[in-house]
């Protein structure tokens, strides 16, 4: 399985950064997405940041792969990882509504 993983910017420097993710710090190339700030968001895989993310974006990626790891684990219940989507009915997207 590919994945990629939310990491934070901490330093930059010339088609690289410094990022974190959970207290793990690697260097990425960040040649595909151009500039970062420390503080930024980005995808990495395989030691390149695919693309920027927003917080939310991160934040949404993580809880995801928390539940994964549950599941993984043994856990049969991994609602706590998608308060987002607990009670709500699923939406089509308007291209597939009818009417459209």
């Amino acid at each position: 399985m590919c994945v990629g993983l939310p990491m934070r910017v901490l330093e930059t420097a010339e088609g690289s950064a410094l990022c974190e993710r959970h207290g793990e710090r690697v260097n990425v190339n960040t040649l595909l997405v151009g500039g970062v700030a420390p503080g930024d968001w980005v995808l990495v895989f395989q030691g390149s940041a695919l693309r920027p993310l927003t917080a939310a974006e991160a934040a949404e990626t993580d809880n995801a792969l928390a539940a994964l790891a549950a599941v993984l684990a043994g856990a049969d219940d991994v609602t706590e990882h998608f308060a987002d989507l607990v009670g709500r009915e699923p939406e089509l997207p308007a291209h597939l509504r009818r009417g459209s």
